[in-house]
């Protein structure tokens, strides 16, 4: 099941699958910090990111000063880390990519 936590074995094998990603020190979420080169392309990234989301139903953990973008994923029903959260990782990296 998308929703159902995932286990430590499950998650490290997802986790190295992603460029840039960290587990937080409590296991319980992913998160990583994106750099662009102006605020109008990190307000496009999360515009991009906040329809993807909507799409999936899971919304990220964000916040953005200029140009700078921290998130944090988790699955708070789970009270820990889904398939929803790589698959929202996933296509966050996609948009830096495709912005590229």
């Amino acid at each position: 099941m998308i929703r159902q936590k995932l286990d430590a074995a499950a998650i490290s094998t997802r986790l190295s699958e992603l460029q840039g990603w960290t587990l937080t020190d409590d296991g319980t979420s992913i998160e990583k910090h994106f750099v662009f080169r102006n605020f109008s392309e990190a307000f496009g990234f999360m515009t991009q990111c906040a329809l993807a989301a909507e799409k999936l139903d899971h919304h990220p953990e964000w916040s953005n000063v200029y140009r700078k973008v921290h998130v944090k994923l988790t699955t708070h029903s789970a009270d820990g880390l889904t398939e929803l959260d790589f698959q929202l990782a996933v296509l966050m990296d996609r948009a830096v990519r495709d912005a590229a």
